[in-house]
């Protein structure tokens, strides 16, 4: 009796310690939201608390999943709900540190939930919140999959999307399924937009090529005592309108974020061995949380120096111009000796009535910003008067005091002339790159839709040049062929411009 009573206690303390850090790895996760989305520093920290404690959850249910089954009455959606959470918590770390392995964890964790069903059954606990969190899933799981070109799991995902949102509009009526079907149909037209060209094998199956940068496509650089700058900080502003979007990523944005990432590798760092599966309930090994990177954990400091491999980025969807300026000047304070910042704007043009303007910074017009998150009025018809300017709008002018530090700028707008003036006053490397102002007639709407020439250029210039000359289709060894053309004059261009000192 006295054995019993002891095994009794046991499993009482072990329910016990589960709630209790399934509690407290709740209120961690939710004050997530809280931490400031610029700075480096300020939530490191905490990020790191998170991990932890969310690493004590997965092994404590891995290794007591028996006991919580009989006592706690564990069901698989909620060991689907914690796998979600350490999800998420992946991506938004690689949102923070622009780091892409951190995606490759989110899809490990995202394709066990799928893989081991676990909300499978979440449609019988008549429950529309739990299916609300399954369609959540379902969302983030194809960006991911989108980051990564995991394209034929997206189209399979956005089958099984459809089917669980038709599910959910049946069984429940809610008053949000019109919001689920604007996802989808945006998910959709995101899909179309971003197959601008297919390259096919010869049995005319699509090959996903990736246009990250890697050893095989980043021309070598042939390295002189002159070159001392680096890229550190990167904003990536999308605020075009009607453009194709999804998660507030734009078609243009996705595609820059692209241009300016390593291609990620598999995890080698020790912590992310997967061990410990057993049989089909198996779950990515807690071992997996956390990798390289995250503040606690061995491999943050790498031979006493941070470790990056790729520059930081924020990526800003619509943002006002309070938002903006705020973001840039975390970029900008952030810089260390020898960085330079990178700003790529896509946006529509904000313009002026101006005939003969005096002041290039702030007399030609420039990009328009969001309204929508600025507590700033007038900006209807007191800012169209003659002494006024537009509120909500970037200037070439709000820029000159952030020249003080190495800069490049990409502006991809109908308005982009108007930053070729940016002055050097400080002296400083200055670089800026300015789409065309005007696009043939016949690409104008598919532009304005399927995202931008210019930016696909950067992005990747054979598919450019096959979408203007209405190449939908290229066999793989013509593409290959006309690649070898297009990396060669990249190599010369490089060496042309690396060579040169203005």
């Amino acid at each position: 009796m006295v054995k019993m009573e002891s095994t009794e206690e046991q499993d009482r303390k072990l329910v016990l310690e589960f709630c209790h850090l399934l509690e407290k790895s709740k209120q961690l996760f939710n004050g997530l939201r809280d931490l400031p989305q610029y700075g480096h520093r300020q939530w490191q920290a905490y990020f790191g608390r998170t991990f932890d404690v969310y690493t004590k959850l997965w092994k404590f249910q891995q290794q007591h999943r028996m006991v919580l089954d009989s006592k706690y009455g564990l069901k698989r959606w909620q060991i689907g709900e914690i796998a979600s959470k350490i999800g998420q918590l992946y991506y938004h770390y690689y949102l923070r540190t622009s780091e892409t392995n951190y995606l490759n964890e989110a899809y490990q964790f995202y394709a066990a939930i799928r893989g081991r069903a676990y909300y499978s059954r979440a449609i019988k606990e008549d429950r529309p919140d739990l299916m609300v969190k399954k369609l959540r899933y379902y969302a983030r799981f194809i960006v991911v999959c989108l980051l990564l070109k995991k394209m034929k799991l997206v189209r399979e995902l956005v089958t099984e999307l459809e089917k669980q949102i038709q599910e959910y509009t049946t069984t429940y009526e809610p008053e949000d399924h019109l919001e689920w079907s604007l996802v989808l149909e945006e998910i959709k037209g995101f899909i179309k937009a971003e197959a601008a060209v297919a390259v096919l094998h010869a049995d005319s199956n699509p090959i996903i090529l990736s246009h990250r940068l890697s050893p095989l496509t980043t021309p070598p650089c042939e390295r002189s005592p002159h070159m001392t700058l680096s890229l550190q900080e990167i904003l990536i502003v999308g605020s075009a309108c009607e453009q194709a979007k999804f998660s507030e990523l734009t078609m243009d944005m996705f595609r820059m974020l692209q241009t300016l990432e390593r291609e990620p590798t598999e995890s080698t760092h020790p912590m992310s061995i997967t061990h410990g599966m057993h049989g089909h309930d198996a779950s990515p090994a807690a071992s997996r949380i956390p990798p390289y990177g995250v503040p606690g954990s061995k491999g943050y400091l790498e031979n006493g120096r941070h470790y990056r491999d790729n520059p930081h980025k924020y990526l800003l969807y619509k943002p006002s111009i309070s938002q903006l300026l705020v973001f840039l000047a975390s970029g900008f304070k952030e810089l260390p000796p020898g960085g330079a910042l990178l700003l790529y704007m896509s946006a529509d043009g904000c313009f002026s009535t101006t005939k003969h303007p005096e002041d290039y910074g702030y007399e030609l017009g420039g990009l328009a910003t969001s309204v929508k998150r600025d507590g700033v009025e007038g900006g209807g018809i007191a800012c169209r008067g003659k002494s006024y300017k537009e509120n909500h709008c970037l200037y070439p002018g709000d820029l000159y005091p952030f020249t003080r530090r190495p800069m490049f700028i990409i502006i991809d707008s109908d308005n982009s002339f108007v930053f070729q003036h940016i002055p050097r006053y400080f002296g400083q490397p200055l670089v800026i790159l300015m789409s065309p102002q005007d696009v043939p007639p016949a690409f104008q709407a598919d532009v304005q839709h399927h995202g931008s020439l210019f930016t696909l250029f950067l992005h990747s210039p054979l598919t450019a040049l096959c979408y203007i000359c209405n190449v939908g289709d290229v066999p793989i060894h013509h593409w290959e062929r006309c690649q070898s053309h297009v990396d060669r004059f990249i190599t010369e261009a490089s060496r042309l411009v690396t060579r040169c000192r203005i």
